[in-house]
């Protein structure tokens, strides 16, 4: 069975390595690592396809330790037995330990004396953030390193490397590929340089020869090849969570553009759910009361597009994302609000004042409940100044309004005429 491309292009020495000089340049902490023949077990964390195997078989390559692969989700504990066993026979043994995020206990347990003693150099790789999904244990014996998405011209030149090598890519076959060809790969598949090699690898497999015995590979070809998840992003990893919240802090942030750029992404996704209660989030809690005719649009917006679906829901989504980001903003009823949590969490309470306690049961006015509390109704104004705070914070003030809109004025100027103290 053949190998994959991006399989047969894996470096096998660090220098070979495709971007994350950060970590492998020269004189950077693996490239160091790998001089020094002293390595430690780490944890490479990024998005899909830009280099955690390779850097692990590079690690290998260049110490000429024993490499191998598993998968935390799927291979047995028996697998890893293995490996163990024959790091006992023949020395240290690099071992690429897949969706390590998955590692249950029972294998966690059996692996740790093995990283202790260093028979085994665990290379965790994950998408997941690993400050949140790896287990302390793990954790604590690896260095983390994130990886960077490559960039176009990372990728593009790994693809004219590929097609110009003879032994492990496709240089023994006639192609003929334009620079915005490749460009075009190198562009859509956002920093996965797996993607583009699988997708020009289908493209000149499943391409007849010209009359010349020439592959031409063409845009439309190239297109046709591309997956369109490789637009998106995946759903359980960092990328999403990342979309998500850079999608409300462009809002918050009033960049209309930004905004739409994420709103798109998400969209693309089908995250349609996810949108609508990202955007009434953001509504209260960015826009508040400096806005709130447009917080009540913004979750009438989230109906609509609800109510009748991709694809035609992106446009009261859109509408009122664009009135969100270029609308005033305030903040002052989610720092309210946790400002009293914090109080109440920390114990800032006291006792409710007795002339507010209540009165519906036999014996309350014995209690002296309710004794003295003034009905705001019988009063001009229906107002009178009393004591609503328990006596241990009767001093404390929650809400500070933001005097960016006519209708926090207007509430400031009843705070003012209210303020008891």
């Amino acid at each position: 069975m053949n190998k994959p491309l991006a399989y047969r292009m894996r470096p096998t020495t660090i220098s070979q390595v495709v971007g994350q000089e950060h970590l492998v340049g020269e004189g950077k902490i693996i490239w160091r690592m790998v001089k020094a023949k002293q390595l430690s077990s780490m944890i490479l964390y990024g998005p899909p396809g830009i280099g955690k195997t390779s850097i692990a078989s590079a690690i290998a390559g260049s110490t000429k330790y024993a490499f191998r692969t598993l998968n935390a989700a799927t291979d047995s504990k028996k697998d890893l037995q293995i490996v163990v066993e024959e790091a006992k026979m023949s020395g240290t043994v690099v071992l690429l330990l897949d969706e390590v995020h998955r590692l249950d206990k029972p294998k966690q347990d059996f692996l740790l004396p093995h990283l202790e003693n260093g028979r085994i150099v665990l290379i965790g790789a994950t998408t997941e953030n690993p400050y949140i999904s790896i287990h302390p244990a793990i954790r604590s014996r690896s260095q983390i390193f994130e990886l960077k998405p490559l960039s176009e011209k990372q990728i593009t030149s790994a693809l004219e490397r590929a097609l110009a090598d003879e032994e492990n890519g496709l240089g023994s076959e006639s192609i003929d590929i334009s620079p915005s060809v490749l460009n075009y790969f190198s562009r859509v598949t956002n920093g996965d340089l797996r993607s583009a090699l699988n997708a020009l690898e289908l493209a000149v497999k499943s391409t007849d020869s010209d009359d010349n015995g020439k592959t031409v590979i063409t845009l439309d070809i190239a297109e046709e090849c591309l997956q369109r998840k490789s637009l998106t992003h995946d759903k359980d990893g960092d990328a999403h969570y990342n979309a998500i919240s850079a999608f409300q802090k462009s809002i918050r942030g009033s960049d209309v553009h930004a905004a739409l750029h994420y709103l798109a992404r998400l969209l693309e996704a089908g995250e349609l759910k996810v949108v609508i209660r990202r955007l009434i989030v953001t509504a209260y809690e960015d826009i508040g009361l400096a806005n709130p005719a447009g917080v009540s649009r913004a979750v009438q917006a989230t109906e609509a597009a609800e109510k009748i679906g991709l694809p035609e829901a992106r446009i009261p989504l859109a509408n009122a994302v664009i009135e969100m980001c270029l609308s005033p903003k305030s903040n002052s009823a989610i720092s309210a609000i946790d400002q009293a949590l914090q109080d109440v969490r920390e114990g800032k309470t006291g006792d409710v004042p007795a002339h507010l306690k209540d009165t519906h049961y036999k014996g309350a006015k014995d209690l002296g409940s309710g004794i003295g509390y003034q009905f705001p109704h019988n009063f001009e104004s229906h107002w009178i100044s009393q004591q609503y705070l328990p006596d241990t914070i009767k001093s404390r003030e929650y809400y500070a309004p933001v005097l960016t809109s006519k209708f926090e004025e207007a509430l400031n100027k009843q705070l003012q005429k209210f303020d008891n103290k």
